[in-house]
């Protein structure tokens, strides 16, 4: 199964409920934002910047969980900002769980690997000896790291422990090079695959999300597929990059180039994404079929931003995740008083000129699966989706030169040197030709 027996059917059933009591609209997803303070600055990223007046203010733990109450949805997605600065993420996670809600922990990474570190801690015994000898041998610590998870830890905190109700979901944009000039700092990627291959050892359930833009080689994306596929990580998410408001006011205040050069038009995505209904047979992408139909251009869908809601510092952030009318304060008054026909792209028809490129998830995914725009066959699909066998991925990713080479600090401004690219350049070349792949190879190349 794609995913878990169990998380597949609680959503199942958070469905069919509202159906039967006769609900128009309801919550899939809650996108909770206890924060917008980073430790990033990623390139196509507005978040920040967007909430630049309150990056020090947080929601309270009691308003995170009311939040998450107040909606229902199954699944609630926490992201920011970077959810592991948050001060009570162990204790919002706990008590998200004990509303048995479905967990995504949205990260960049970079404190990935110290919660784990903490939870080895407070639970340590002469039974956490094995997996410290694993994470050992395999240099994922450090001989002082494990000195000091033998010690203990007595905070009386919760721990972000492995369990099926939840994931690590994180963040990465291509292999090493691309990866760290996206996120504007050398060395993430390394820390992304040394948390995820720390996590998959420790067995916690691990997801990534990746961002295509303008400029993304979607044959990396298949290399990247193929790599982290060999780690073991149980599920993906790939969105097109979308040139909302805040993103382009960023980019251009920054100076890291015209929005028009790095974000995909609807188009675009159509373009990039037109192995993508492949690819979910061949990789555990997270999601619906007719998504992956719609990004690559194969159906139309409507618009359901109400179905994964956005709650923030400011609020119930109306319309969506990444268009910004105003905020509510409650779910339900931002369902009644938001004119939900006003925006999307249908049939052409384009409602709102700042949804004109938009194919998001955010927008899009729950839209089937909410009974909206369906086709004949739709529910047959989803259920071999979702209920038939788990693609295997790639097992022998040796083809994948995952680490090529990191930019300099700022960004798509990084300018290396010809010499430097040349050198890059060759390096890639003679790993394919190593692997005997030539420029299309690996397991997860399309002929």
């Amino acid at each position: 199964m794609r995913f878990p027996l169990a998380l597949s059917l609680r959503i199942a059933r958070h469905i069919i409920v509202n159906k039967l009591k006769g609900v128009r609209k309801f919550p899939l997803v809650l996108q909770l934002e206890p924060l917008h303070t980073c430790n990033l600055t990623c390139t196509g990223c507005g978040r920040i910047r967007e909430y630049s007046t309150s990056l020090k203010d947080v929601m309270s733990l009691e308003d995170c969980l009311r939040s998450a109450v107040e909606c229902d949805a199954p699944m609630v997605s926490i992201c920011g900002g970077e959810p592991t600065i948050y001060p009570f993420i162990e204790e919002l996670v706990h008590g998200l769980l004990q509303q048995r809600r479905i967990v995504y922990i949205c990260t960049n990474s970079a404190r990935m690997r110290q919660k784990m570190l903490d939870w080895l801690a407070r639970t340590y015994s002469p039974a956490t000896e094995p997996k410290l000898a694993a994470l050992l041998a395999a240099g994922l610590i450090t001989e002082k790291e494990a000195s000091e998870i033998r010690k203990g830890k007595n905070d009386h905190k919760p721990s972000i422990a492995p369990t099926q109700w939840m994931y690590w979901n994180v963040h990465v944009d291509g292999l090493e090079r691309t990866h760290d000039l996206i996120v504007e700092r050398k060395g993430v990627f390394k820390e992304c695959i040394a948390a995820i291959k720390m996590a998959k050892l420790l067995a916690y359930q691990v997801a990534t999300n990746a961002t295509v833009f303008k400029e993304t080689d979607m044959q990396e994306i298949e290399h990247l597929l193929d790599y982290l596929s060999s780690l073991g990580v149980d599920g993906f998410t790939i969105s097109p990059g979308y040139d909302y408001d805040a993103a382009k006011l960023d980019m251009v205040k920054r100076g890291k180039g015209k929005p028009e050069d790095f974000f995909l038009t609807r188009k675009l995505t159509q373009e990039k994404f037109k192995n993508v209904v492949a690819w979910g047979k061949k990789y555990p992408l997270f999601g619906t079929p007719a998504y992956l139909e719609f990004l690559a251009g194969q159906r139309d869908l409507h618009c359901t931003a109400w179905a994964i809601p956005t709650r923030n510092i400011a609020g119930w952030k109306a319309p969506c995740y990444l268009m910004t009318d105003a905020h509510y304060r409650t779910y339900r008054e931002m369902l009644e008083k938001v004119d939900w026909d006003k925006y999307g792209v249908f049939n052409g028809v384009v409602r709102d000129p700042r949804c004109e490129n938009c194919m998001t998830h955010c927008g899009y995914e729950p839209t089937v699966s909410l009974g909206i725009d369906t086709q004949p066959g739709d529910l047959w699909k989803m259920l071999k989706y979702n209920f038939g066998p788990r693609p295997k991925g790639c097992r022998d990713a040796s083809h994948v030169h995952a680490f090529n080479g990191v930019s300099a600090g700022p960004g798509r401004a990084t300018n290396e040197p010809s010499a430097i690219r040349q050198k890059l350049a060759e390096r890639e070349a003679a790993a394919a030709v190593a692997a005997g792949q030539g420029n299309a190879g690996g397991c997860g190349a399309h002929p």
